[in-house]
């Protein structure tokens, strides 16, 4: 396909000698005789590179230029100009040319710059389609998380989504397991092909079996008809075994077999069917433990384990618990038709403080209860499930010790802590120490807090003087 350049130039013999030129050298050229005309033309056509004089009627080049840069920024556009100067080919450049050529053009200068554009538009588009196809190709969207933890795992998937190789995901129920499989799949050469899903846990050995490898009529009690298994469903593309610790070993056997030699035969018959897929297992247990205790087969753990990915739950990447709990919010806002227009800032508080044993699937369920329950504009903790109601309650506090302090340090540092909480009570003070008031009493006096260091506060306002400013309470999410 011809390169198409736009010629514009008010000056209609320059336009003719440019065209002759550039057609010779194969380009298919376009005239524009005004800074507007070229405007449209840009609008109705894709070009190439644009040849644009700078002083024109009605509208001049680089005024132009802006113009058409709004619309197509990344084609390449020389200035032609019989006026040359600094100022001139500042302007030209600071504006967005390319580069600029002086009247009268020299043809062979001429078609070197043109030959250069060209080349520097088309590195331009490549490296653009390969940029999308990137980040097309390693889109994790769905996986949502900023911290240390899952930066990692991103880029891991990243690594490894690309290859053939046996991935065994490991966490606990609710972190997300079968969200990781298929954007192992969808970023993999296999993605236009199927991904298919078997849950492990949810079916006896018997249906398991039939499940994963089909069946023929009569095979066993209720087989009405030939069923093709999900090994064969999946074939050239990803299969996801879910729970896969729970598989009996006969099945067990089965599986090793497929992943060794790539073929199986049906239940009840003695066809053997070959496929070619990709084999993605997760599982909640610890299967190092479940092959020590007889319960998992060593041969298959090592053909599953080829790359393994553990998935942290969701009480050690608390970082992450806010933007999960505004990415539920704004589904079930949007799928209920809700008004409610976010959290308060302690609902957030609460939610991070909650340990969640039930990981992302008990945190999206309490999020949709608290969009259908909440009757005011914001959810506040009251809206939540009553167990992650309790999480402030259940909070505790631990004391940072800097290094070197003595006992004697600490427990003072303690008393000075828990008194500024108390605002200067001490029979609260002594409860929540666990102590009588009157020793209470003999430890400031031991210690020489002074009354006036109480009562006026000055501890709620800074550190004691004694004390360097990291000592304080630190709580625990």
């Amino acid at each position: 396909m011809k390169e198409k350049i736009l010629v514009v130039d008010d000056e209609q013999s320059h336009r003719m000698m440019l065209k002759a030129v550039l057609m010779k050298e194969g380009y298919e050229i376009i005239e524009a005789d005004d800074g507007v005309s070229a405007i449209k033309a840009v609008e109705n056509e894709p070009f190439d590179l644009i040849l644009m004089d700078i002083r024109m009627t009605d509208m001049d080049g680089i005024e132009a230029m802006k113009e058409i840069r709004k619309m197509s920024p990344s084609i390449p556009v020389v200035m032609m100009t019989a006026y040359a100067s600094v100022k001139t080919a500042v302007e030209a450049l600071k504006s967005g040319a390319y580069d600029y050529l002086t009247k009268p053009l020299d043809i062979d200068e001429l078609k070197i710059l043109i030959q250069k554009s060209l080349e520097h538009y088309r590195l331009q588009e490549e490296n653009a389609f390969l940029k999308e196809r990137l980040e097309d190709r390693f889109d994790f969207s769905q996986i949502i998380g900023k911290g240390r933890r899952m930066k990692e795992l991103f880029e891991t998937l990243s690594l490894i989504a690309p290859s053939d190789a046996t991935i065994l995901i490991y966490g606990e129920s609710g972190t997300g397991k079968e969200l990781v499989a298929n954007a192992i799949h969808q970023n993999s050469p296999r993605a236009q092909k199927p991904f298919i899903k078997v849950s492990c846990a949810a079916l006896p050995e018997t249906l398991l079996e039939s499940e994963l490898f089909g069946h023929e009529k009569g095979a066993f009690t209720g087989a009405i008809a030939r069923k093709a298994g999900r090994f064969q469903m999946a074939d050239g593309g990803s299969l996801f075994l879910d729970e896969v610790s729970e598989m009996s070993p006969s099945t067990q056997v089965k599986l090793l077999r497929v992943l060794q030699e790539r073929e199986f035969e049906p239940l009840g018959s003695t066809k053997t069917i070959h496929v070619d897929i990709r084999l993605i297992a997760a599982t909640n247990k610890d299967l190092d433990v479940e092959v020590k205790e007889g319960r998992f087969r060593e041969d298959l753990f090592y053909r599953l384990n080829v790359i393994p990915i553990h998935l942290p739950p969701l009480r050690e990447r608390k970082e992450d618990i806010p933007l999960l709990a505004e990415h539920f919010f704004k589904h079930y806002q949007e799928k209920n038709k809700s008004s409610i227009r976010g959290f308060l800032p302690k609902t957030i508080d609460t939610i991070i403080r909650y340990d969640w044993p039930g990981n992302i699937r008990e945190l999206e369920n309490a999020i949709e209860r608290a969009v259908l329950l909440c009757q005011s504009e914001y959810i506040s903790p009251e809206d939540l499930p009553l167990p992650v109601q309790g999480a402030e309650d259940r909070d505790q506090s631990i004391l940072y010790v800097p290094p070197g302090m003595t006992l004697k340090e600490v427990e003072k540092g303690v008393i000075l802590q828990v008194l500024a909480e108390m605002k200067g009570n001490r029979t609260n003070t002594a409860q929540i120490l666990g102590i009588s008031r009157k020793t209470l009493q003999n430890k400031l006096k031991e210690y020489g807090i002074q009354e006036e260091e109480i009562f006026e506060k000055k501890i709620l306002k800074k550190p004691h003087k004694n004390y360097p400013e990291n000592f304080i309470f630190l709580y625990l999410l």
